[in-house]
């Protein structure tokens, strides 16, 4: 694809890629596979799987960037510092588009608070450049054949269309084949039924560690929700914005008139 620079010029889009899982992870192989039509891309990516990094920024030391090939670094640090470093300077032109995936993983519901690969478009965003993450709701069954092959379609359809301003597109892909996706479905955000637990564990020298962890966590039936497209075979996709305020409950706590 080509952008319109003035006086009938064009020139590549320019695609930022990044992820959680790190620079070495097969669905950073597939994303690249399947937007190199799309324009020039540039990938910087940890160096080591970041999942459930959230938001993070690493400001208590400094980053090792290192150059791999053409266009394609990796950082010892998270999804959110990848995306900062590559539009502050490292990168010689700024991002058209970031995306961020394909995720070894399903980003739904209250997940998306906790995800390196959703923080990394939401970094996209804040920086004010079209922004889409990626995920494969799967655990274990890593076939990214189906995303390889539909997601360009989707980037297209988003570069027509516009994504509004500080918003991001979530999408998450069903562990399906191609013939066996049911469409495309524009959702909300489910609802997780977690259910962590804490275990206590004793190391060689008699100090305590603890793991987070629990069965895999279940949601409820809604529909309309990110889990019940992906349950209906179908590509989720969610807009999420930055503004996290709750402007009803403002209203509401207007009525209790604080005073100090």
């Amino acid at each position: 694809m080509a952008l319109a620079t003035g006086r009938g010029r064009e020139r590549a889009l320019n695609i930022l890629l990044t992820n959680d899982d790190g620079i070495q992870a097969r669905g950073l192989t597939a994303l690249r596979n399947c937007l190199a039509p799309l324009g020039r891309l540039f990938v910087v990516a940890p160096d080591r799987e970041q999942s459930a990094a959230s938001h993070a920024l690493t400001l208590s030391r400094p980053l090792r960037i290192q150059r791999i090939g053409e266009g394609l670094f990796s950082v010892d640090g998270t999804p959110t510092d990848c995306v900062l470093l590559a539009v502050n300077g490292l990168l010689p032109e700024r991002p058209d588009l970031v995306v961020s995936g394909i995720n070894h993983g399903p980003n739904l519901g209250g997940d998306v608070t906790y995800s390196g690969t959703v923080a990394g478009a939401f970094e996209g965003a804040m920086l004010g450049i079209p922004s889409i993450a990626v995920s494969l709701a799967s655990r274990n069954d890593h076939h990214f054949e189906a995303a390889e092959e539909l997601l360009p379609e989707l980037v297209r359809a988003t570069l027509r269309h516009g994504i509004p301003d500080r918003c991001v597109l979530n999408v998450n892909f069903p562990p399906r084949s191609r013939s066996e996706i049911r469409g495309v479905k524009i959702t909300r955000l489910g609802k997780r039924l977690y259910q962590d637990v804490m275990v206590e564990r004793v190391d060689p020298r008699g100090k305590a560690y603890y793991w987070i962890g629990g069965a895999e966590p279940g949601w409820e039936p809604e529909e309309n929700t990110d889990f019940a497209a992906v349950e209906a075979g179908m590509i989720s996709v969610t807009p999420l914005i930055l503004d996290f305020t709750d402007y009803r409950s403002i209203v509401e706590m207007e009525a209790w008139r604080l005073e100090i």
